[in-house]
């Protein structure tokens, strides 16, 4: 892809989406208006183009949850990294909203994969991320991409000289910085931690409209509040990310529990001997739709041509082992896994469904008692064709400041994915938005913290106060240090 778009900037082509300059008092003009309002503020020459037509607004309007949203006044498709500074700074000076926006997924299905509105900038300016999305380098442990990148894009690329990203969501279609700006998990949490702890360095315009270099060591303030942070400091631009060798192969089991407690022991139990280089788990309906069974799933990773000891890897294990799955094939397909169930999703018309999903990080100690509440609550109707993702982790692993974990050596992933059936109605899902804030408030009440992804009604900035806790004065900090105007990513209502 050719991401250096052509240099007619604003002020020349298609004249419906030429725009030369936004009007406090009258909104965007466009080139061939009729008048100049006298308050009109130039916009600068763009090595890209910002658009106003509805059909380019209209796509930025909703995101994949189609929950919450807000149509932008503009859409800037950046040419380059120059271009996100300059409207940047014209944002500030214009005193207008602005949000990068992943634009991530397959084919010709692009959005934002924020589900509650979080990326919308009702008003705004709404940034086009797969304008920059090139890997610039691959090296040897490291990779240096574009925000707008995919994950899978950079699995591609990394697989080419034998390494791979160590930490990778379960959906790859994803742009590295939609989940550098939330935490970023998958099945190797436990080993790994999080996207955003595999991160070197990133390149940041602030909402001071500057471009700078954060790291550990450099600009760590700035380092910390954009990882996890959900692009209150700035709009990430490129990241320098960790690679490992990848395996060739790998050995996945899929093993299932008729209790809660049986899999709890099980799955703490391989998470602590690390017999295992992926770990996750479920919830699932039990067969004959009388209540929940539960499954474990881990993969052993090798190369070449002997594979691990299976027998060993089962060792101790207490599942129904005549229900047991195991299957070897390649590592990328593994990867993979979730494309054929995005087809079938879009096929029968759940991906186009709203997504009330939930998100949590439980602490271990109070675990069993809230996912028996969950199984006396929870409807097959609720999940759809969705699933709820639910497995161990030691936090010790997860280092940002910003992606909040409870006490405790381990937590657990809870993760409502819900896919509700074709034809739900607004009732229905307004049902299951009420459930989440309730599950979301037992939850805190036993020590939980939320992951920033899911749609949770009514958080405002107290209860983001309280969420963040220590971290919360640091944080606020970095907002006024480096996006004093407050126009950066307004759908997170972190700060209003």
């Amino acid at each position: 892809m050719n991401n250096k778009l052509s240099r007619r900037g604003v002020l020349g082509g298609i004249a419906a989406t030429a725009v030369i300059g936004f009007s406090p008092t009258r909104g965007w003009a466009v080139a061939g208006s009729e008048s100049r309002p006298r308050d009109l503020s130039p916009v600068p020459v763009l090595d890209g183009r910002l658009e106003t037509a509805p059909a380019a607004v209209g796509d930025f309007s909703e995101d994949f949850g189609k929950l919450k949203g807000g149509t932008p006044w503009a859409v800037l498709r950046p040419g380059s990294v120059d271009d996100i500074v300059k409207m940047v700074d014209y944002a500030r000076a214009n005193k207008l909203k602005i949000a990068m926006n992943g634009r991530a997924g397959t084919g010709a299905d692009l959005e934002s994969h924020s589900c509650y509105g979080q990326a919308a900038v009702p008003g705004g300016i709404a940034i086009d991320a797969r304008g920059l999305s090139k890997i610039i380098s691959v090296s040897k442990g490291s990779a240096v991409v574009e925000a707008g990148a995919t994950w899978a894009e950079l699995t591609h690329a990394a697989a080419a000289s034998g390494q791979t990203p160590p930490a990778l969501t379960d959906y790859l279609h994803l742009s590295v910085g939609g989940t550098l700006s939330i935490g970023g998990i998958g099945g190797t949490v436990q080993k790994y931690g999080l996207q955003t702890d595999q991160v070197i360095s990133l390149d940041i315009v602030t909402g001071t409209g500057k471009l700078l270099t954060a790291s550990r060591s450099k600009r760590p303030d700035l380092f910390d509040a954009a990882l996890g942070g959900g692009g209150q400091v700035g709009i990430i631009v490129r990241a320098k990310l960790k690679l490992v060798p990848a395996p060739q192969r790998a050995v996945v089991f899929s093993l299932f529990y008729g209790d809660l407690a049986t899999y709890l022991a099980d799955a703490e139990k391989v998470m602590a001997d690390g017999r295992f280089q992926v770990q996750a788990g479920e919830l699932l309906r039990k067969p004959d739709d009388s209540g929940w069974n539960y499954k474990l799933e881990a993969a052993a990773y090798y190369s070449g041509t002997t594979a691990p000891d299976r027998a060993k890897l089962l060792a101790g294990l207490r599942d129904d082992r005549s229900r047991a799955v195991i299957e070897d094939g390649t590592y990328l397909d593994y990867m993979f896994r979730l494309d054929p169930y995005e087809t079938y999703l879009k096929e029968t018309g759940h991906w186009q469904t709203p997504k009330p999903w939930l998100s949590l990080f439980l602490p271990a100690n109070k675990t069993a008692e809230f996912m028996r509440h969950v199984e006396s609550v929870l409807t097959p109707g609720m999940l759809g064709a969705g699933f709820l993702l639910f497995y161990p982790y030691l936090t010790s692993k997860v280092t940002r400041p910003l992606t909040v974990q409870p006490s405790g050596s381990v937590g657990y992933l809870f993760d409502l994915l819900s896919f509700p059936d074709p034809g739900v109605t607004k009732a229905e899902i307004d049902a299951i938005l009420a459930l989440n804030r309730r599950l979301y408030d037992k939850a805190v009440a036993l020590g939980a913290k939320r992951y920033l992804v899911g749609a949770i009604p009514g958080m405002g900035k107290a209860e983001w106060c309280r969420h963040f806790g220590r971290s919360w004065d640091a944080f606020q900090d970095a907002k006024k240090r480096y996006d004093p105007a407050n126009i950066l990513t307004p759908g997170q209502g972190f700060f209003s």
